[in-house]
């Protein structure tokens, strides 16, 4: 078998997530430049040229990179908050706060999401960021540059909001932008930063915030642009009930329908949280193939319910995990999810049969790689497909007494990552960030997260 530089991970555990959930109890990964070249039980081929570095993984999991679908950013330096308030209440708290970030502060708090999520096993990461204040710099081109040097990859979820509180939206008149600038400047962010190969790096989302904080115009013109430009949509959607309340008084019709009637439904769009969804909803969901991205600490924090997440996967909706923004999830791990996912769904009417440990590990790999329409790509481990996965060690005290090493790693403490990789390009090592220096960036989060309190206060 002759090929350019391989890598070879040998003895360990593998969940690929495939169609199949095809699991080995012993076997190895053969990685080839950006792909997976071959896996499979047992010892690798024999005969494999050009094995530049060979891994032991005994005592180890591998999966594929888990996949975040949903998160803000920006929010790193906000983190602890308004921590006893629902979403509407939160929001108003935090709002003075954000309309004042600028592109340090966004670089800073990007860097600190971005290392706090790969360490535990991110590859590939959303940044829905809907806050532009004018003169605040180049906030799209920080938040791409931080990922890229990172090491992970990234949708840009290039948000927008152009609804202030003088016309009856949710954020102050001072926090949003106007249609035509929305417009544009998401445009132009695709312009820039998209990347439609099957290896890309950086993707670019339109992005609207949500009903309460942007026009029926901004949705309606959102969706055609996204759609000219062919890249996917994104937004928050039946969230809580303030927002379904919000959509009846206002449009005369819930959520879900408003969103069908702009053009939001459709393969092409995720949604965040989808926490209250009726029978007709989800079918609607299911009927055009709308993806959701399911974020179950931050819709425990803000006391938002519990999405139906297993009455979605029954229909056929597609569901990925997000961490949501770490103002309503302080610790911006995604891993976490996996268990909070399961245990939270197992609360509602389905009771233990809500989610299991591969339900749970799929929706935060394979799930997120469909919402995000690159499951030809990435989300599970198979010949041809990026290589972006991670080994989690599981022989230590937390883990080694548990058999089944997939409930281990959804069930179990948070496991280590030993090795984590995206396109076959080491970014992980012994749980440390290898392109990044986290007690610079720790010091950093501080310093803006600090100044951007002093701004506020004297605001």
């Amino acid at each position: 078998m002759a090929a350019g530089p391989r890598i070879l991970i040998e003895n360990c555990s593998i969940a690929t997530v495939d169609a199949h959930d095809t699991e080995y109890a012993d076997g190895y990964l053969v990685l080839a430049g950006n792909r997976i070249e071959a896996l499979g039980a047992g010892r690798a081929p024999e005969g494999l040229e050009n094995v530049v570095r060979r891994i032991d993984a005994s005592g180890h999991l591998a999966t594929p990179g888990l996949v975040n679908t949903h998160h803000h950013f920006y929010q790193w330096i906000t983190r602890g908050l308004a921590t006893d308030r629902n979403l509407f209440d939160w929001l108003v708290a935090l709002y003075p706060a954000w309309a004042r970030i600028d592109e340090e502060m966004v670089d800073a708090a990007a860097r600190g999401s971005l290392a706090m999520m790969v360490r535990g096993g991110v590859t590939t990461a959303v940044d829905h960021h809907y806050v532009h204040p004018r003169g605040s710099g180049d906030l799209s081109g920080t938040i791409v540059r931080a990922a890229r040097e990172t090491g992970v990859r990234l949708t840009l979820a290039r948000g927008s909001m152009d609804l202030g509180e003088s016309d009856g939206g949710l954020p102050p008149d001072f926090a949003v932008e106007s249609l035509d600038d929305a417009l544009a400047a998401t445009e132009a962010t695709v312009a820039e930063h998209h990347d439609p190969s099957f290896d890309a790096m950086t993707q670019v989302a339109v992005a609207p915030c949500s009903p309460f904080s942007v026009t029926t115009d901004l949705l309606k013109q959102g969706a055609e642009l996204a759609r000219r430009l062919g890249v996917r949509l994104h937004t928050h959607g039946s969230e809580t009930r303030e927002e379904e309340t919000f959509c009846h008084e206002r449009f005369g019709m819930g959520p879900t329908d408003y969103f069908e009637s702009t053009g939001w439904l459709g393969e092409d769009v995720w949604m965040a949280h989808c926490v209250h969804m009726n029978d007709s909803d989800i079918a609607a969901f299911a009927r055009t193939r709308t993806g959701v991205a399911h974020c179950p600490s931050s819709n425990a924090r803000l006391a938002a319910g519990i999405a139906r997440v297993p009455d979605m996967l029954a229909a056929g909706v597609p569901v990925g995990l997000g961490v949501d923004g770490t103002a309503s999830n302080e610790s911006g791990e995604l891993h976490t999810e996996l268990r909070n996912a399961l245990l939270i769904n197992r609360l509602g009417p389905h009771r233990e049969t809500a989610l299991d440990a591969r339900q749970a590990l799929r929706l935060g790999t394979h799930g997120g790689a469909q919402v995000l329409g690159r499951a030809d790509q990435i989300g599970s481990l198979e010949p041809g497909k990026l290589a972006d996965l991670v080994l989690w060690r599981l022989d230590t005290l937390a883990h080694a007494s548990i058999a089944d090493p997939v409930a281990a790693l959804v069930l179990g403490a948070a496991a280590p990552v030993t090795a984590s990789f995206v396109g076959g390009r080491q970014i992980v090592e012994n749980g440390r960030l290898l392109h990044a220096d986290e007690d610079t960036i720790a010091r950093s989060t501080r310093a803006q997260a600090q100044r951007l309190a002093r701004i506020t206060e004297q605001s």
